[in-house]
Order: C-alpha cells, then sequence, then structure tokens
C-alpha cells in the first residue's frame, strides 16, 4: 500500500487526503480550492491508478471503500508529516475545526481521563472529536511507530519511551487485601505480613529490565522476595484478582477508591514510603509545533489540574 501511494502525484495525494476525509466532492474541492469538475477528475485518476472505486455512491451521498478506509490513516499520516517538514502546519481553530484527534491511554489513565477530557474537547471544539484507544504495551519495541500514528500517548514516566513529554497527573500506590484478611490488624499489615502473604501484580513488558519505584522501595524494606502468587497484564485486573482471596497487590489509590467498596476490599496501611507513580502525555517530535496538537496538549494540561484539584 505505501509502495502504490508513493507513485501518487504529490497533489494527487492531497485530494486523496480530502476526498476521503470529507467523503463528498464539493466539500472536498472547497477544501482544495478547486472547482467541482476538477475534483472529479482528480478522482478519476486516483480510482485508474488504485484499480478502485474508493468512493462509492450509497443515496444521495457517499462512503469509503474497503480499500479506502484501510488508506484513510496512511494518507493522514502521509500529510501531517509532509506538512511537519516543511513547516506548513495549519492554523488550528476549535470552534470550526472538525478535526478527529487519535489519543491513546495507558487503562488506568483512561479510567481517571477519558471522560473530563471528552467532556472539555465537546464544549471548547464542538466539532471535534476523539479516538480513544489503549497503550500497546506488551511490544515495547514498537512504541515509537505507535507515537508516530498518535497525537499523544497518555502512559506512566519510567519506561524509557522516546519523544517529548508532559506531566499530566500523579498518585500514589495503596495495598488491598480482602476486608477480612486475617493478618489485617486495625488496619494495617506489617513488613512480615507483606514477606508471607502471596501478591498479585501487573507485569508490562514496556517495563524491560528497569526496576520500578514500587520495586526499589519493597527491596529497600527486606521484601524483595515476596511470593507472588497471579501476575495479570491488566492494571484494572488486578482488584478482581484479588478480591475474596488472601493476596494482596498494590495500585494506584484513584483506582482503589473506584474498586474496594464494589469488591469487599480496603486499603492496607503498611510500613513502606509512599511510592508516586506519574501519568504523562508522550508525543512525536514532529508534532512538536503542530498547532491542533499544541492545543490538545493545554487542553489536557487544565483537564490535568481541575482532576488534580478535585482531590484536594
Amino acid at each position: 500500500m505505501k509502495e502504490r501511494l508513493r507513485e501518487v502525484d504529490a497533489n494527487l495525494l492531497l485530494s486523496l487526503h480530502a476526498l476521503l476525509e470529507e467523503r463528498n466532492l464539493t466539500h472536498a474541492g472547497e477544501r482544495m480550492t478547486m472547482s467541482q469538475p476538477a475534483m472529479s477528475g482528480a478522482l478519476g485518476r486516483l480510482r485508474k491508478h488504485f484499480d478502485d472505486e474508493l468512493l462509492v455512491r450509497v443515496g444521495r451521498g457517499f462512503e469509503l471503500s474497503p480499500l479506502a478506509t484501510e488508506l484513510r490513516p496512511v494518507v493522514a499520516d502521509a500529510v501531517e508529516a509532509a506538512e511537519a517538514l516543511l513547516g506548513n502546519q495549519r492554523e488550528f481553530d476549535p470552534r470550526s475545526s472538525a478535526k478527529r484527534f487519535k489519543v491513546s491511554m495507558s487503562e488506568y489513565a483512561m479510567t481517571v481521563l477519558a471522560e473530563p477530557l471528552t467532556r472539555r474537547l465537546a464544549e471548547e471544539a464542538p466539532s471535534c472529536s476523539v479516538a480513544l484507544d489503549p497503550v500497546d504495551a506488551r511490544l515495547p519495541e514498537q512504541f515509537e511507530a505507535q507515537l508516530m500514528r498518535r497525537d499523544l500517548i497518555i502512559g506512566p514516566i519510567g519506561f524509557d519511551w522516546p519523544g517529548r513529554r508532559q506531566p499530566v497527573f500523579t498518585d500514589r500506590l495503596v495495598c488491598i487485601v480482602d476486608v477480612a484478611h486475617p493478618r489485617l490488624r486495625d488496619g494495617r499489615l506489617t513488613l512480615a505480613d507483606l514477606r508471607e502473604m502471596p501478591h498479585a501484580l501487573a507485569v508490562f513488558a514496556a517495563a524491560g529490565a528497569r526496576k520500578r519505584p514500587l520495586e526499589v522501595e519493597l527491596e529497600a524494606k527486606g521484601v524483595a522476595d515476596r511470593a507472588v502468587l497471579v501476575q495479570v497484564t491488566s492494571l484494572l485486573t488486578l482488584p478482581y484478582a484479588v478480591a475474596g482471596t488472601d493476596m494482596c497487590a498494590f495500585v494506584p489509590s484513584r483506582l482503589a477508591e473506584r474498586s474496594c467498596a464494589a469488591l469487599d476490599l480496603t486499603v492496607a496501611e503498611t510500613p513502606l514510603d509512599p511510592v508516586t507513580i506519574t501519568e504523562a502525555a508522550h508525543w512525536h517530535p514532529r508534532r512538536e509545533s503542530d498547532p491542533a496538537v499544541v492545543w490538545l496538549r493545554h487542553l489536557l494540561h487544565d483537564v490535568a489540574v481541575a482532576v488534580e484539584d478535585a482531590r484536594g
């Protein structure tokens, strides 16, 4: 597919981008300052090149063909990269733009930011939308490729991910156990308890060989050899893994607040020093000065401030 795109004239590439985004000859022509007959001619040449209809007539409008649906994100990335390289990024007006932002988040960041971010986006950029999907932490070697395809990726600091970054919000890890756990004494667990009782743990491939802050603190307190009974790949599943068992797990406090009551869990105090985690927005250097992404980063900053203020 990319090889076929390389054979397309640069002006036709821009026309293809407009057609795939607008799905309307008139609107695509207005976007390109071309007459409808000229845009129709461009579509004809594109159809001949790809040997595909691209835009398929349905009723009074058009829908994308399966090939056009595959081409759309590839073409958008190609045009965006060319604009960034040539310094031709268009000005961004949130009140009139219909841009669809592409943002990936860790599952935990999704539970904290998805609602306030989409709400503020609807208020300040009513015609814009955002595609949210989870970060694929299983393939850390492909993170830079993910970064190139997204406006922002929001995930924890500490994984040596490439690109620029901006801290978004912080949280602290807390220990959760079943409310009726026999080792609980006045809501507390001792270091001996932590050494002897089984743990549930979320494991992320993106962490690599680097020790995470919790592991460093556990080692400092002599709990390096804790017994890990269950490993999961999703942080959000840890409360469910612990519920009704004699295990414990360390999770962000916001996640504990949302899950403890529903799962009959409680937060146990421990002798460990506080362990803080930070979720940050990461972006590719080519988007450093992109007006739309700069605006989105400012919006995210405002959302993050509101999220932190809400906790007091």
